[in-house]
């Protein structure tokens, strides 16, 4: 993988890259995030190490940015901040990965695995149109809407109901979602999970007794719309 690094700390930058090429990787480096957005715009890097804390424009602002300019590569965010909404706030800003400091190089290399496996994925050839009875999801177009009209999910939401309306009436458990939807090297923990969960119904339960995502008691969560019986790609 061709990486850039985005670190305004040189000792921490010179760490990342003596390791990365060690292990074979091709890494360059930049110390400000509008230099990192300008470099993307140019060069095809397959993945970004991204530190959130810089001088100029912050990491969230750098991702937000990318993902607005269709820059899809992956995003692994260094961080030193370490609370649940520190790493949710770079995940909904457009981040694949997080991972907080001070790590193991060992475990920088693992995540970057994860992420080159995704990234390696055959693409699914078709149409990426996902529906289920009034309720449908663009996956090419990354939009959701509900009776035609639009919602607004954050990246991490439109995730979570992509899986759970593949898989209609199946029950899940917090940490198969974190694992599907988050990924296996996140930090995050199953709570999260509930957090999210509670986001969607908010946006996508109509006026009805009825809840779209239903609760398992034991096991986790389901999607199962009302009357539901199949999902279809047209």
């Amino acid at each position: 993988m061709n990486l850039l690094i985005v670190e305004d700390d040189p000792g921490i930058a010179g760490f990342i890259c003596r390791g990365l090429k060690a292990e074979g990787y091709i890494a360059d480096w930049v110390e400000r995030g509008h230099e990192a957005v300008e470099t993307l715009e140019v060069y095809p890097y397959d993945g970004i190490i991204l530190d959130v804390l810089l001088p100029d424009m912050d990491g969230l602002e750098v991702c937000r940015e990318i993902r607005k300019r269709n820059i899809n590569k992956p995003v692994l965010m260094l961080t030193a901040l370490n609370e649940v909404e520190d790493r949710v706030n770079g995940l909904d800003a457009g981040a694949d990965d997080y991972l907080s400091k001070p790590f193991a190089l060992v475990e920088l290399l693992a995540r970057l695995r994860a992420l080159k496996r995704r990234v390696d994925q055959p693409e699914v050839t078709g149409s990426q149109v996902l529906r289920v009875n009034n309720l449908c999801i663009d996956r090419h177009a990354h939009k959701a809407s509900l009776n035609d009209q639009t919602i607004d999910l954050a990246l991490r939401e439109f995730r979570l109901l992509e899986f759970l309306m593949s898989h209609p009436g199946k029950a899940f458990s917090r940490s198969q979602i974190l694992e599907n939807v988050w990924g296996l090297q996140t930090e995050v923990t199953e709570n999260l999970v509930d957090v999210y969960i509670g986001y969607l119904r908010r946006k996508i339960d109509n006026e009805s007794k009825h809840s779209i995502i239903q609760t398992v008691r034991g096991v986790g969560y389901r999607f199962s719309p009302s009357n539901a019986t199949t999902t279809s790609f047209n």
